[in-house]
């Protein structure tokens, strides 16, 4: 056989069997890549679906507690003979309803089993008696198993067939000033919108769904999956995520991670993955616990499906194929015009499968091994492309799920969590640098009574504009937060006693100045100036008893406690 034929076969050996490990290689890292890229928006999938699961839960399931504690409602339950507590009780009633989101409320009584029910179209105003509960009855028995429970709240979803709905049920203990339950009260959240704004995303290779404490669904695009009325049924026949995954190994192992998130919750939400089968598709399932409402926000995403693998087979099919049909070629230039590029591509090629996406810039080669070196980087630019639109989504997807865990909707202003995470950066900085800070505790006077007498719509608009005067006198480079209800913090870095009592006086008199309206809202004001061994823990401790000593002094005053 001549050289030129040896040539021939030894190249062309040598390029079917650098292309096939070009393409195990090029499959390893595409796979790794994905599952990476896959577990990370399942983290972010799960944390999403979270807050917005509890951003119309949270404010639901506040307001249907204040509705089962309200002095009226307790007098009401326990006398219910008594026309004024009526006509009091049924008052209360429609402002609460006019409150809750979907605008419909449910009273139950545990002596008489009396249910009270009126709907968003006030169509029971005249009647809000709807039925009367019956302890024997299967279609009742939710309702005396909750009581029976004990829980301060509970959700479940359940249909309710003397009224002819189905709804998402938030259930409060209503309890005398002993701590007797006497009943249910709170509010139902219509079951298909729920669904359409926070489980049927339409997103394609994307599937979120929420289970309670025992696996059973109760939030799921599919309606007919969902188990309603679960506190009722034995576990045999709920609906479960069992139903959902195809192996009995993929069951157990979701299963030990429920336990395992619900033994560890903590104030942050931990998120964990595993790939499972499902309609026998591979799919990567990303789970987390709420330990608020214990339940479980689950996400199921079919990679496939979200970032197919194949066009970038695709394109090195077509390099493998440029490449043998450039062979009578390449062996008569083999050193200058095949060789020397191939060995920098091969280079590329390594720096693509250890994750270094911008490959160095390659020669132009002549003829098929240019063209091959350019088929090439268009391979590197569509994988540096596709990456980039990965990781923008990823960003913004955390940009969303910081702002909603840090910043309170109704005010703009810090949350909770946002303040004490700045706080403590702020005091660890101010310890280092021996300097102090200046802790403003805000309450509002008498907010029960403003909800109670002109309603939690007035109540949220005094927030907002206590927040707007919180800004309007803040340093630059001062920190105001919602603590929560109707605290506000403020914390002033650098900060001495006299710059914290002149601050602290001029907010209490601008508030007290700028809501002079019907309601006259004032605040009571406490401040306290942080001292070198001072924690979080013992400042804010410090700051609420010089508010409670505001209080204690007369209301709409400042008080500064000094250690």
């Amino acid at each position: 056989m001549s050289l030129k034929y040896r040539f021939i076969l030894i190249t062309a050996g040598l390029i079917f069997v650098s292309s096939l490990i070009a393409l195990y290689l090029f499959n390893r890292s595409a796979t790794t890549i994905i599952e990476q890229w896959g577990q990370r928006i399942a983290e972010i999938q799960v944390l999403y679906d979270s807050a917005r699961l509890s951003q119309p839960l949270d404010r639901e399931i506040a307001l249907s507690q204040q509705f089962a504690t309200s002095s009226v409602i307790k007098r009401w339950a326990t006398n219910q003979s008594d026309p004024e507590l009526t006509r009091e009780a049924e008052q209360e009633m429609e402002q609460y309803r006019q409150s809750f989101r979907d605008r419909n409320f449910f009273v139950a009584l545990e002596n008489t089993g009396d249910y009270y029910f009126n709907n968003a179209d006030n169509d029971y105003a005249s009647a809000l008696h709807r039925y009367t509960l019956d302890e024997q009855a299967a279609k009742d028995a939710w309702f005396y198993q909750l009581v029976a429970a004990g829980r301060d709240f509970h959700l479940n979803v359940n249909p309710d067939p003397e009224l002819g709905v189905t709804m998402l049920w938030i259930d409060a203990q209503i309890r005398t000033d002993a701590g007797e339950i006497v009943g249910l009260a709170g509010t139902g959240l219509e079951l298909g919108p729920f669904l359409r704004d926070i489980v049927d995303l339409n997103q394609p290779g994307i599937t979120s769904l929420f289970l309670d404490a025992n696996g059973a669904i109760q939030l799921y695009r599919d309606a007919s999956l969902i188990d309603f009325a679960t506190q009722v049924k034995p576990d045999g026949q709920k609906s479960t995520i069992d139903r959902l995954l195809d192996t009995s190994k993929d069951v157990t192992a979701v299963r030990q991670l429920m336990r395992e998130l619900r033994q560890n919750s903590q104030a942050e939400t931990q998120v964990e993955t595993v790939f499972v089968t499902r309609e026998g598709t591979r799919h990567l399932l990303g789970i987390a616990h709420l330990p608020d409402i214990d339940w479980f926000a689950v996400t199921l995403i079919d990679l496939t499906e979200l970032m197919p693998v194949e066009p970038f087979f695709r394109t090195l099919a077509l390099m493998s194929v440029m490449l043998i049909a450039s062979l009578v070629m390449i062996y008569l230039l083999l050193n200058h015009w095949f060789l020397t590029p191939m060995q920098k591509m091969g280079g590329s090629m390594r720096s693509l499968q250890n994750g270094t996406f911008k490959v160095e810039r390659l020669p132009k080669g002549q003829r098929e091994v240019g063209r091959l070196i350019a088929y090439f980087g268009e391979m590197a630019e569509s994988i540096l492309r596709h990456t980039d639109e990965l990781e923008d989504r990823v960003q913004e997807r955390t940009r969303q799920l910081e702002s909603l865990a840090r910043i309170d909707s109704l005010t703009n202003l810090l949350n909770r969590r946002g303040l004490t995470d700045t706080l403590a950066t702020w005091l660890d900085r101010a310890h280092r640098e021996n300097t102090s800070l200046g802790i403003l505790w805000i309450d509002l006077d008498h907010f029960k009574e403003l909800n109670d007498q002109h309603g939690h719509a007035r109540g949220d608009q005094a927030l907002i504009q206590v927040a707007t005067v919180l800004r309007d006198n803040l340093r630059i480079y001062d920190q105001a937060a919602r603590w929560g209800g109707d605290e506000f913090l403020i914390v002033m870095v650098d900060c001495d006693a006299d710059t914290l009592m002149q601050l602290g006086e001029r907010i209490r008199s601008a508030i007290e100045e700028t809501m002079h309206d019907d309601c006259h809202i004032t605040v009571s004001v406490g401040g306290y100036l942080t001292q070198p061994d001072d924690s979080i823990d013992s400042l804010l401790n410090q700051a609420d008893q010089a508010m409670y000593r505001a209080k204690g002094l007369g209301r709409n005053r400042f008080y500064y406690h000094s250690d």
